[in-house]
C-alpha cells in the first residue's frame, strides 16, 4: 500500500504473434457480483466490515454476490497499513465490468473508514453498469489498442460514454500509429430502460505482429 509500497507483482503472459479482430457489441445483463476485500497491517476486522457495507448496497440489486477477503500481517504485507475493495460485474454473455477504491494513504489527507469505502465501491460498480457497454470507463483505452495492434480486419466494441482519458487516448493512436475510428452513437435498447448513451467504436486494425514470435 501507498506511501511505503512493498511488496512485488508477478505477471505472466503467453506470447502471441498478433492480435486478432474482435467483436464485442453485446454486453448482456449482470448475473454476478466477485470481489475481493484486502486489509494489511490494521485490524482484519476492517475487511469484515467493508464486505458488509457493500452488500447493504449491492443486495438491493441482485442476489449473486460473493466478495472475499484477504488480510495479510508481519513482513509479507509491505512497509504501509491500508486496505481496499475490488468489485467485478459479470454478465450472461461474459463481459465484465470493475470498480476499485483503496483507502487514503497514511498521512496524505483525512482516513477514510472501511464503511464509507465499501459504499464508494459499490456506488462505482454501479455507475460502470449504468454507464454499459462491454468494457468498463478504467479499460476503454485498453480495448482500444488491442484492436488497433489487430490483424488488418474489421474489429468492434460497444462503450458507454468516454472518458477524457479515453479522448485523449483516441489521439495518441491517430498520431502515432494514423488509426481512425469510427464512432457510431447508440441510444439504450429497450430492454435497458434506464443507462447512459453508448458508442460503437469500429476500426481496422493496423497488423502489427511480434518479430520475436516464429511463424510455425
Amino acid at each position: 500500500m501507498a506511501p511505503g509500497g512493498g511488496g512485488e507483482v508477478h505477471f505472466s503472459c503467453p506470447v502471441r504473434r498478433s492480435m486478432k479482430p474482435i467483436q464485442l457489441t453485446e454486453p448482456g445483463k449482470i448475473k454476478r457480483i466477485r470481489g475481493t476485500a484486502f486489509s494489511v497491517r490494521v485490524s482484519p476486522q476492517m475487511a469484515n466490515r467493508i464486505v458488509d457495507s457493500a452488500r447493504s448496497v449491492l443486495n438491493k440489486f441482485i442476489p449473486d454476490i460473493y466478495i472475499y477477503t484477504d488480510h495479510m500481517k508481519g513482513a509479507n504485507s509491505g512497509k504501509s497499513p491500508g486496505f481496499g475493495l475490488t468489485l467485478v460485474a459479470e454478465t450472461v454473455n461474459g463481459t465484465f465490468l470493475g470498480a476499485e477504491v483503496v483507502s487514503t494513504p497514511q498521512g496524505q489527507g483525512n482516513p477514510m473508514p472501511p464503511e464509507d469505502l465499501g459504499k464508494s465501491c459499490a456506488k462505482r460498480l454501479l455507475e460502470e453498469i449504468y454507464r454499459g457497454g462491454c468494457v468498463d470507463s478504467t479499460n476503454q483505452s485498453l480495448s482500444l489498442l488491442y484492436m488497433t495492434l489487430g490483424q488488418q480486419d474489421v474489429s468492434k466494441v460497444l462503450l458507454g460514454p468516454l472518458s477524457p482519458y479515453t479522448i485523449e487516448f483516441l489521439r495518441h493512436i491517430r498520431d502515432f500509429i494514423q488509426i481512425m475510428f469510427k464512432m457510431e452513437p447508440q441510444k439504450p435498447g429497450e430492454d435497458e430502460r434506464k443507462g447512459g448513451d453508448k458508442v460503437l467504436m469500429t476500426c481496422v486494425g493496423a497488423g502489427y505482429s511480434n518479430i520475436s514470435k516464429s511463424l510455425k
